[in-house]
């Protein structure tokens, strides 16, 4: 999506004066109110911008490395995330003028500004009495937004002030939290609004009818799930549990609900999965496809994209398109940013459905081979082959395999692969794992100077089979679930969950599968919370030292800690900023800051 005005002459809009005569003024340094209220390229224009305070995926830290799936190579960023430290006044990466999660438009201060540009075009679609087809688009396009927007702050601090207006100078700035209850209606409500509005299909980077039904899907089944009913257990003493979750109501409906949400959007009968109804040969063509799913700028699988161009952007800007110099690996000039935990390459099945161990001796000796094509997609280890290394080094291993490991040598010593941080090439961005990400990157790119181009998934029609469920699930409906599992297991040329799999036993293969599934997709930072599976996998990283003993090309492996992690129940919710609450004393805390 290509902005059509600049956001810094759109900004001049949302100042107004108080003078009654104002507008009979004729503004020489930017548009009059009136001017851009009844001009339907400027109000687009404005909609256009705020799509851009949308979360992006595609940056230095991803989400990933703030829970059980990557840990970040400049682990100082996300250590105050990862080991519980978190405090109303020092959040580190999640601070609220953190540079990266500036760029990651999640603050508390970033997502009321996009909220207030929401109701500010509301507010004057009404006053202007502004009609017609494409009005109506963008007037459900931002009910969606505004949706999408208090999404993010319910899901970091659960019931939020819910601000419906815009300020002036003359109103009570100070407002208190709504609970969570409240939160979640109003976005649910913004959604359906959105829904009632909006095509039913169309550019896909501009929300649709079964974009605000998928958001309002993923609402409802975080909504539903166990944290939000169980603050007596993790906030004990908290006198305000309805600010983090439900203090009435029937739990098994909103698992209805959430069933219902899915199962909304998979009846509109327009997404399908990428590949879905194909029979593999290989494992290579199941690994192809996967890969293919997110290499690719529009498929059925779609459902939200965001788009992001070198037309309305610096092409230094330090932002987006980069996501192949930061996550692939230092011997090829990457950052290697996020690489896989241990604990995430583990989850992989073996290409036949069982699980992988390292007390398996067969699995041992050969841990890459015969995994789940997933595996092969998202993680790159030693011995992968990746592309051609940049001209610097290709001589030193012309065929572009990953060296994460160490060879010895005849006088006992080691030399570091070329992928290590010990290696000769950018060892300060080598892994600690043993592992880089796959999942994302264009083979064909020389990420150290290119840019590759390809949308960011807001939300994918996977995700929506596996909310449908997981809900019925949570319903003890297991054979229709296991349906929907299947679907995508089949897509990515995996066997079907077991038939006798039943109760505890099925519901932990299906959190596997939707690891698997969407991992780095930015769901497991959330899903461990809501599931209160937290306290159980953060814990310290894992990684893997392979050693090549001398004159042979079978590796040792073993498996070593290389993070510290820990885990403390105020973590299921971020604090308010200490700034925020200084400015209104009516805001509540979170428990536990």
């Amino acid at each position: 999506m290509k902005k059509i005005y600049s956001l810094a002459l759109l900004l001049g809009l949302t100042f107004s004066s108080c003078n009654d005569n104002f507008l009979d003024i004729t503004p020489i340094d930017r548009y009059s109110d009136a001017i851009v209220w009844t001009d339907e390229a400027l109000v687009t224009a404005f909609v256009n911008n705020i799509y851009e305070g949308q979360k992006w995926g595609f940056h230095t830290v991803m989400l990933s490395s703030l829970c059980d799936e990557s840990m970040e190579v400049w682990s100082w960023e996300s250590q105050p995330v990862v080991q519980s430290e978190l405090s109303p006044s020092y959040q580190g990466i999640l601070a609220p003028n953190f540079w990266i999660m500036t760029f990651q438009n999640i603050t508390w201060n970033s997502l009321y500004k996009n909220i207030r540009a929401c109701n500010m075009f509301l507010e004057n679609v009404k006053k202007y009495e502004l009609q017609g087809e494409a009005i109506e688009r963008l007037h459900g396009e931002v009910l969606y937004l505004r949706g999408y927007f208090y999404y993010w702050l319910l899901i970091q601090w659960g019931g939020v002030p819910l601000i419906d207006k815009t300020f002036t100078p003359e109103d009570e700035l100070k407002v208190s939290r709504n609970t969570f209850k409240e939160t979640v209606d109003f976005i649910v409500k913004d959604l359906d609004d959105a829904a009632s509005l909006l095509p039913l299909s169309g550019d896909k980077a501009r929300a649709t009818k079964g974009a605000a039904l998928a958001l309002k899907s993923r609402v409802l089944l975080y909504a539903a799930s166990d944290l939000y009913v169980s603050q007596s257990q993790w906030a004990v003493g908290y006198e305000h549990p309805e600010l983090v979750g439900y203090v009435d109501g029937d739990q098994r409906e909103r698992w209805e609900n959430a069933k219902k949400a899915a199962k909304d959007v998979i009846d509109l009968g327009i997404y399908h999965l990428y590949g879905e109804g194909q029979q593999w040969a290989t494992p290579d063509e199941a690994v192809a496809n996967y890969v293919n799913i997110f290499l690719c700028h529009n498929s059925d699988e779609d459902i939200m994209l965001q788009y992001y161009d070198l037309v309305n952007h610096n092409s230094d800007d330090f932002q987006l398109p980069r996501v192949g110099l930061f996550n692939s690996p230092n011997g090829f000039h990457g950052w290697g940013g996020n690489t896989p935990t241990g604990q995430l390459v583990d989850s992989y099945e073996m290409s036949d459905g069982t699980k992988f161990s390292w007390s398996n001796p067969a699995q041992a000796i050969h841990p890459y081979e015969n995994r789940d094509p997933r595996f092969y997609a998202c993680i790159l280890y030693d011995g992968a082959h990746w592309r051609e290394r940049p001209d610097d080094t290709v001589d030193a291993d012309p065929d572009g395999i990953v060296q994460t490991g160490f060879y010895q040598q005849a006088d006992g010593s080691y030399t570091a692969g070329l992928d290590t941080r010990q290696g000769p090439i950018e060892d300060w961005n080598g892994t600690y794992t043993g592992y880089y990400m796959r999942k994302f990157l264009d083979p064909s790119v020389n990420h150290q100077y290119d840019k590759q181009l390809f949308p960011w998934r807001q939300i994918r029609y996977a995700e929506v089979l596996l909310n449908y469920a997981e809900a019925c699930l949570e319903l003890g409906e297991e054979e229709e679930a296991r349906k929907y599992i299947n679907m995508i297991r089949k897509r990515a040329g995996m066997p079907d969950i077991p038939s006798t799999e039943t109760g505890k036993e099925l519901m932990d293969h299906y959190r596997n599968e939707r690891k698997i599934e969407l991992a780095y997709e930015q769901h497991r930072y959330f899903d461990i919370r809501r599931w209160m599976i937290a306290p159980e996998v953060i814990q310290p990283a894992q990684g893997i030292d392979i050693r090549y003993p001398y004159g042979s090309q079978d590796p040792v492996y073993s498996v070593i800690e290389v993070q510290e992690r820990k885990w403390n129940n105020k973590a299921y919710f971020l604090p308010i900023y200490l700034d925020e609450i200084n400015k209104n004393d009516l805001l509540i805390q979170n428990p536990g800051y």
